[in-house]
């Protein structure tokens, strides 16, 4: 059965762009488009749309608005954001991801109508196949009466998964690294407040997003956590209690200086179609860091990380994912999973918990 598709914006151009980029992708049936938030919101009555490409910035009602009656009527359905790639979109966009919608995807710059099809295409299509597969595990679970897991889940390494030497769960934790994708700022902004004020090492936070978007998200977060939340600078040394996320379109590395653990960001080439990568963080952890670490692998698409993990579990580093009911998509802790390399699988609201055990002295 085709993914049945709405699409909303108020430029009738990049209807048309959304609407023959989505009619490229297989299994994907375009069922209606509509220029405005009122419009759509009588059209999804009528069509049930499975998915909806919603424009952020439109007139007489907006993208969140129509987020917010979407979860007021109880309509359930999945909504990508298209946003403009400016701060004002990157804000925008923060805020629709917090309030449930799926992913989003940013309006091509300049180029003829080809070439933004082109971009429109590469961008909509996996995010479409990872919504399509959660979609039909939903439709499997809804026809289901079997309970969902909600309890954490110790996951026993296999023989050669790391050397034969202290238990990385017997070991304070120095540092807390996560990596995440789609589905981490919502993720994000239900973990990171559960970290209690006197959090005694820093956390350092790999979020696959584009320029202009990371620094709302830190802004948003550090509204509503205990710690002091903020976009990563060059150069700046690593404090406990203190949050930095990746700065969107630029690597982040830790680097061992003359004084201390530094954050280092540079433009080094994409790593798994990624920049920021989560394999770039970890792996700099691995091979500059010399204390001990707990890595999170969260909700997201691929599999950006696992070789990092791989690396830093050969230094005995804690690993702990999210499981595949709370995740928006299971794929880069799925990965981690299948890897071997995980030390527990956790649902989002009992990950805060797990790591703040992991920082603490377990006997």
């Amino acid at each position: 059965m085709k993914l049945r598709v709405l699409v909303v914006d108020d430029s009738s151009l990049f209807r048309r762009v959304i609407a023959d980029a989505l009619a490229l992708i297989p299994e994907v049936e375009v069922i209606g488009t509509a220029p405005n938030g009122k419009i759509a919101l009588e059209r999804i009555a009528i069509l049930s749309p499975d998915l909806i490409t919603l424009d952020i910035e439109m007139p007489e009602m907006n993208g969140l608005e129509v987020l917010d009656a979407l979860k007021s009527r109880g309509q359930d359905c999945g909504v990508v954001m298209v946003s403009a790639l400016t701060m004002k979109g990157g804000e925008l966009t923060i805020q629709a991801l917090e309030r449930g919608a799926f992913d989003f995807i940013t309006k091509p710059i300049g180029g003829d109508l080809k070439t933004n099809l082109a971009s429109v295409v590469t961008a909509l299509t996996p995010i479409v196949s990872a919504y399509r597969r959660r979609w039909e595990i939903r439709s499997i679970l809804k026809s289901s009466s079997a309970p969902v897991q909600t309890t954490a889940r110790i996951i026993p390494p296999p023989p050669l998964a790391a050397p034969a030497s202290p238990s990385s769960t017997s070991r304070k934790s120095d540092l807390v690294l996560i990596g995440v994708s789609t589905g981490g700022p919502n993720a994000l902004a239900t973990m990171l407040p559960l970290l209690p004020r006197n959090f005694p090492v820093p956390v350092l936070i790999v979020q696959h997003m584009p320029p202009l978007f990371t620094k709302p998200m830190a802004d948003s977060l550090a509204a509503k956590c205990k710690l002091k939340v903020k976009e990563a600078e060059d150069g700046e040394p690593i404090r406990p209690a203190t949050v930095y996320i990746a700065p969107g379109g630029h690597h982040m590395k830790v680097a061992t200086g003359t004084n201390g653990d530094n954050i280092s960001i540079t433009d080094d080439p994409l790593e798994n179609n990624c920049r920021p990568s989560v394999d770039y963080l970890f792996r700099s952890v691995a091979n500059n860091f010399q204390g001990n670490t707990t890595a999170v692998i969260m909700t997201g698409m691929g599999s950006d990380g696992v070789l990092g993990l791989r690396l830093l579990k050969r230094k005995h580093c804690h690993i702990i994912a999210q499981d595949e009911a709370s995740c928006v998509v299971f794929g880069m802790p799925g990965e981690a999973v299948k890897a071997g390399i995980v030390d527990v699988l956790v649902p989002l609201d009992r990950i805060a918990d797990e790591i703040t055990r992991s920082v603490k002295s377990i006997l």
